[in-house]
């Protein structure tokens, strides 16, 4: 049987996509067997009218080990 934790974390990046690989990156530095992330909400700040960074809100899901 195994037990699952489920942490939220944000981070940002020049893309959804990137800061979406660099919040996986980071919280795989920390957390053991990340097993999978939702993207639960999407923000971006705007500069002079243009998308300067996005920011992403995830749920990253973990397997606890003894």
């Amino acid at each position: 049987m195994s037990v699952a934790r489920v942490t939220e974390i944000t981070a940002s990046g020049k893309s959804i996509e990137k800061a979406i690989e660099e919040g996986i990156e980071r919280a795989s530095d920390t957390l053991k067997n990340v097993e999978h992330v939702w993207v639960s909400d999407i923000k971006a700040r705007v500069k002079d009218g243009k998308i300067n960074d996005y920011y992403v809100t995830m749920k990253v899901t973990f397997v606890l080990t003894d």
